[in-house]
C-alpha cells in the first residue's frame, strides 16, 4: 500500500504532523478527570477529617472513585500517545516549557500513583476495594502491618502534594488565558474559542 493511501492512523506519531489542539476526546476527558480528581481530593479531606457514620460512605464512594480515575488516567496516555499534543509556544521561554513538560509528566504519574498505592494500601490491610455494582478487586500485596503504614503515609503525602500541583496547574492555566493569551488554554478548553497555539519553528 502506498503512503498516500495509507489510513491516518498507520502513520507513525513521530512523522505525523502535530495537532494544533487537543481532540474533542482529549479535552472531554481532561474534564471529566479534572472533576474526579477535586472530588477525590476534597473526599479525601473529609475521611480524615471525621469519625462520623459519613465516613463509610466516604470510603464506599473513595475507592471506586480512585479506580475510574487510574483508568481514565491510563485511557488519556494511550489516546495522547495515539493521537499526540499541540506544541507550546515558539516564543514560550525555554524554563517554561521545561517547567510544564515536568509537570505534565508529574500529574499524569500522580494520577496513576495515587490509585496504586490506595489500592496497596487496602490490600496490605486485607480489605476489599468493591466498585459500584458489588464488583471486588483483587488484593495486590500481601497481608502486612508495616507495609500498610508505610503505603497510607506515602498516599497522605502524594495527595498533598498533588493538591499542591493541582494549585499550580491551574495558576498556569490562568497565566497563558489572562497574561499570554497564547492559545494554550483555549487548546484544551471545554469548548475551543478558535485561537491555536503558536508552534514552535
Amino acid at each position: 500500500m502506498s503512503a498516500s493511501l495509507r489510513p491516518a492512523s498507520a502513520v507513525p506519531a513521530a512523522v505525523r504532523p502535530a495537532p494544533r489542539t487537543f481532540s474533542p476526546l482529549q479535552r472531554l476527558l481532561h474534564w471529566v478527570m479534572a472533576v474526579c480528581i477535586l472530588a477525590m481530593l476534597f473526599i479525601g479531606i473529609g475521611m480524615v477529617s471525621t469519625i462520623a457514620p459519613r465516613y463509610l460512605t466516604l470510603v464506599s464512594i473513595h475507592k471506586p472513585l480512585g479506580i475510574a480515575i487510574l483508568v481514565l488516567a491510563l485511557l488519556r496516555l494511550f489516546i495522547r500517545w495515539r493521537l499526540g499534543s499541540p506544541p507550546l509556544p515558539a516564543d514560550l521561554p525555554e524554563p517554561m516549557k521545561l517547567a510544564a513538560h515536568l509537570s505534565h509528566v508529574a500529574l499524569y504519574a500522580l494520577m496513576i500513583a495515587m490509585p496504586l498505592i490506595g489500592w496497596g494500601m487496602l490490600s496490605a490491610a486485607s480489605y476489599p476495594v468493591v466498585l459500584f455494582g458489588g464488583v471486588t478487586l483483587p488484593l495486590i500485596l500481601p497481608p502486612s502491618d508495616s507495609l500498610h503504614t508505610l503505603l497510607r503515609s506515602a498516599h497522605t503525602w502524594l495527595a498533598l502534594a498533588f493538591f499542591a500541583l493541582i494549585l499550580m496547574h491551574l495558576a498556569a492555566a490562568l497565566f497563558h488565558a489572562l497574561v499570554r493569551r497564547d492559545g494554550v488554554f483555549e487548546a484544551m478548553a471545554p469548548v475551543p474559542a478558535g485561537r491555536e497555539v503558536r508552534p514552535a519553528e
